[in-house]
């Protein structure tokens, strides 16, 4: 086990790796971010910087509930997230995630970590987010690896 290591409970299982992008606060999917999957909302102190195959970094998720079809949208796109992390489980993240997953095999996946561990990921940063689904569990095994 790497020595940077940290545990997480996984919520959508799925293996991806790439470049952390760290907002400062959560954004809404839902009007907060464009097409192309780039941070629109005029308010959002992280405005023009694109989610778009990284590894999305935010305390939790911010509504509406219309946010889970907008993520859909984006990650069938090409254009979404590699994987979310976040410190509080969203189940608005997760349905976003499990759609394009289920019907069409565009898996990213969803964990959670402790606000400490959190912390320990920034913007620039590579990390692997691993969450090993067994059965029907609501949530499984998960890990995120920092690698550089």
């Amino acid at each position: 086990m790497p020595a940077d290591r940290l545990r997480a409970v996984g919520q959508v299982a799925g293996t991806a790796e790439g470049p952390v992008v760290r907002l400062a606060e959560p954004v809404s999917f839902w009007g907060g971010v464009d097409r192309e999957g780039t941070v629109s909302d005029v308010r959002h102190p992280d405005r023009g910087v694109s989610l778009a195959g990284r590894v999305l970094v935010m305390t939790s998720g911010r509504g509406s509930s219309s946010s889970s079809s907008v993520l859909a949208e984006l990650i069938h796109a090409g254009v979404g997230p590699s994987a979310i992390v976040t410190s509080a489980p969203d189940a608005i993240l997760v349905l976003g995630a499990l759609v394009p997953a289920l019907l069409h095999g565009v898996v990213v996946p969803v964990v959670v970590l402790p606000p400490e561990d959190l912390d320990r990921l920034s913007t620039g940063s590579r990390v692997r987010v691993v969450a090993q689904a067994e059965g029907r569990d609501l949530t499984c095994e998960a890990w995120v690896d920092i690698l550089t």
